[in-house]
C-alpha cells in the first residue's frame, strides 16, 4: 500500500488541559469533512438520475436508461465491500479525497459517448470509485464519536446524503445552463468533486491519536462490549471479515434487509423525474423539485429517527425502522393513486422522510455490532446488499417492470420489498439494547 493511504502514525499526547479543547475543534473539523465529503459524492452519483430526462430526449429509452444506471448499484456494491476492507486499514484523509477525485474525472467521460454500452462500462467506473466514500466516513465516526452518542451524531452526519441528492437538481439545472446541452449534467458536478477532493485532503484527520489525543472511548469515558483485545489494534482484513462480520448473523440479517430498504429507496427517488413528468405533465424544473423535496425531507426525519433509537429505544434500531417502512408503505399507496400535484409532493416528503430512517439505522448498526477497526468493512457488507442487490433491482428491474407492466407494476414491487425488508429487521428487535447495561449499572 502507498505510504500516504497506511493509517497516519499516533503522536505524543497533548498535555492534559489542552486535551478537550483540542477534541472539540477537531471533532467538528472531522465531521464537516466527512459531511462536505460525502455530499459531494451525491453530486457525482445522483446527477444520472437527474439526467434521465434528457437522455430520453436524446432517444434513449427507460430500459435502456435502467441498465445504466444499474451498473452504478453494481460497481459500488462490490466496491463498497472490497474497499471498506482497505478503507479499514487506510487514512481515510486520502482514501475518501481520491476516490472523489476520481470520480469527478469519470464524470466527464459521459458526455462523449451515446452508446449504451460504454455508458454501461463508464458507470461501473464511477461506482468503484464512489465505493470509496461511505467506508472511511465509517471509520472516522467510530474513531471519533462514542458508542452512545453514535446514533445521534450519524443521523446528522447521514443527512449528507439528502442535502448532496437534494442540492443537485439545482446544480444539474444550473450546470445544463452553462453549458448550453445535457452534457453540463455531468461536466458541472464533475468539476465540484474535484475541487472539494482536493479541499477534504487539506482539512480532514485520521485518528484522534494521529493529532495527540486520546481514544474517543477514553474522552468521553464510554466503553462499548465488543469481543476485541485491543480496541487500536489495526487487524488484518482476513481477521476482520472472518472473525467479526462474515460470523455475524446480525450483519447478514441487516444486510438482507438493506437490500429491500435500497429497491424502495431508489425504485422512488430515482424514477420520480419521469414519473412526475409522465403522471403530472411537470416540467423538467417540477420534475427536480420533487427530487429535492425527497432528499431534503430526509433531513429532519433522519435527525428524529437518529435521536429515538438512541434514546427511546435505548441503541435498539430495528423498532424505528419497521415503524418507517410501514410509514413508507402507506406513502407508496398515496403516491400510487393520485395526480394530484400538491398530493404528489407531500407523499414524497413522507416517503424521503421515512426512507433514510432505516438506510441510516442499518449503517449504525453494521457500526454498533463490530470493532471500530472493522467499521468499514462491516458498513462495506451491508452496503453489498443494499447496492448490488437493492439498487440494481431498482434501477434495471424497475425499468423494466414500469415498461411492461405501467407504473402500478413498479409500485406493487415497492410495497412487497418494503414487506420483506420489515421481515428481516425484525429478527434484530432487541440487537445493541443499551437499556440492560443502564439497569446493571
Amino acid at each position: 500500500m502507498l505510504n500516504f493511504l497506511k493509517p497516519a502514525p499516533h503522536i505524543a499526547r497533548l498535555p492534559e488541559e489542552k486535551i478537550d479543547s483540542t477534541y472539540k475543534k477537531y471533532r467538528l473539523q472531522v465531521f464537516l469533512s466527512i459531511y462536505i465529503g460525502y455530499l459531494t459524492y451525491y453530486f457525482v452519483r445522483s446527477n444520472f438520475a437527474m439526467g434521465k430526462v434528457y437522455l430520453i430526449q436524446e432517444g434513449f429509452t427507460k430500459t435502456q436508461l435502467g441498465i445504466v444506471a444499474s451498473a452504478l448499484g453494481l460497481a459500488y456494491g462490490i466496491s463498497k465491500f472490497v474497499m471498506g476492507n482497505v478503507s479499514d486499514r487506510s487514512n481515510p484523509r486520502y482514501f475518501l479525497g481520491i476516490g472523489l477525485i476520481l470520480s469527478g474525472i469519470v464524470n466527464f467521460l459521459f458526455p462523449i459517448t451515446t452508446s449504451v454500452t460504454m455508458m454501461f462500462i463508464i458507470m461501473l467506473l464511477n461506482g468503484w470509485f464512489q465505493g470509496m466514500g461511505w467506508p472511511p466516513c465509517g471509520r472516522t465516526m467510530t474513531h471519533w464519536f462514542s458508542d452512545k452518542e453514535r446514533g445521534v451524531k450519524m443521523s446528522i452526519w447521514n443527512t449528507a446524503h439528502n442535502v448532496g441528492g437534494g442540492t443537485i437538481s439545482f446544480i444539474v439545472l444550473f450546470g445544463v445552463a452553462i453549458f448550453g446541452s445535457w452534457k453540463g449534467v455531468f461536466y458541472f458536478p464533475g468539476m465540484i468533486a474535484i475541487v472539494v477532493g482536493i479541499l477534504y485532503m487539506v482539512f480532514a484527520k485520521d485518528t484522534p491519536q494521529s493529532v495527540g489525543l486520546p481514544p474517543i472511548e477514553e474522552y468521553k469515558n464510554d466503553y462499548p462490549k465488543v469481543d476485541v483485545d485491543n480496541r487500536e489494534r489495526e487487524m488484518t482484513g482476513k481477521e476482520i471479515l472472518f472473525k467479526h462480520v462474515l460470523n455475524n448473523k446480525y450483519l447478514w440479517y441487516i444486510a438482507i434487509a438493506n437490500i429491500f430498504v435500497y429497491v424502495v429507496r431508489y425504485g422512488v427517488l430515482n424514477w420520480s423525474p419521469i414519473y412526475l413528468k409522465e403522471v403530472a405533465h411537470l416540467g423538467n424544473s417540477g420534475a427536480a423539485l420533487g427530487f429535492s423535496i425527497y432528499e431534503y425531507a430526509a433531513i429532519p426525519g433522519t435527525i428524529l429517527v437518529g435521536w429515538l433509537s438512541d434514546k427511546v429505544f435505548h441503541g435498539r434500531r430495528a423498532p424505528m425502522g419497521i415503524i418507517c417502512m410501514v410509514g413508507d408503505i402507506l406513502a407508496i399507496l398515496v403516491y400510487a393513486h393520485t395526480t394530484n400535484v400538491t398530493l404528489l409532493f407531500i407523499s414524497l416528503a413522507v416517503m424521503g422522510a421515512l426512507i433514510y430512517g432505516p438506510v441510516m439505522l442499518i449503517g449504525v448498526s453494521a457500526l454498533d455490532l463490530v470493532p471500530k477497526k472493522a467499521s468499514g468493512t462491516a458498513a462495506g457488507f451491508t452496503g453489498l446488499f443494499g447496492y448490488l442487490g437493492g439498487e440494481v433491482c431498482a434501477e434495471a428491474v424497475m425499468g423494466v417492470v414500469v415498461d411492461k407492466f405501467n407504473w402500478s407494476g413498479g409500485f406493487n414491487m415497492l410495497i412487497i420489498c418494503s414487506i420483506l425488508a420489515i421481515v428481516f429487521l425484525s429478527f434484530t428487535w432487541n440487537v445493541h439494547d443499551r437499556s440492560k447495561d443502564s439497569a446493571a449499572a
